[in-house]
């Protein structure tokens, strides 16, 4: 799976993020943040060119190596001061409340133990922060759950990890987040692929 994971997985990835029903949430998302900005998984940079003040600078995460060099192509878009960590979210190499906004979208559900991750993003994060994120996850109808439940064990062996059935919400709020915000729903695809997350969190 060698060459699969490092060459074509990558392109893959960067394909799925061009999904145009995606681009609303990248703009509310990134638009709410501001300050220090850590940025989880970035990927191949899909969300660098919107970054804007108040934002003073974005540190870009990701354990990926030819991610993080699309991304940083992708970061010639804009003139905000971008830093890339290439690093695991579960031992994230910044100093406690270091971090004024953690930005993750499409991230968790690949990152594999997202509990840990996130008590880690619990620990840089100043108090006061606040956590940004839109995430697709488990669903509420009990047949499309049913489905996310059986494929995940294939999909994720083909998709970097990704699960389709992780619930967002509740692993938010389990690393000690209270959420001020967050909406739901459907986005046009496949039902089991398409339930989405939007909203805040700020460390308790």
């Amino acid at each position: 799976m060698g060459f699969y994971n490092d060459i074509i997985l990558p392109r893959l990835c960067d394909l799925a993020m061009r999904n145009k029903q995606l681009l609303p949430f990248r703009e509310r998302v990134i638009g709410a943040a501001e300050g220090r900005v850590l940025e989880i998984g970035v990927g191949s940079g899909r969300n660098l060119p919107f970054y804007r003040a108040p934002v003073r600078e974005v540190m870009a995460l990701e354990p990926a190596p030819r991610l993080i060099m699309m991304a940083r192509r992708a970061s010639r878009a804009t003139s905000m001061p971008i830093s890339f960590i290439e690093a695991s979210a579960e031992a994230i190499p910044l100093d406690q409340h270091s971090v004024d906004t953690i930005v993750t979208t499409l991230t968790l559900c690949s990152i594999p133990h997202a509990d840990v991750a996130l008590a880690d993003m619990r620990r840089v994060l100043r108090p006061g922060g606040k956590l940004l994120f839109v995430e697709h996850g488990l669903a509420p109808d009990e047949a499309v759950r049913w489905w996310q439940h059986r494929l995940t064990p294939v999909w994720r062996r083909f998709s970097g990890g990704c699960h389709l059935n992780r619930p967002i919400r509740s692993l938010i709020e389990g690393a000690g987040f209270s959420i001020d915000r967050i909406e739901t729903g459907y986005i046009p695809g496949p039902k089991p692929m398409t339930f989405m997350y939007e909203g805040n969190a700020r460390p308790k």
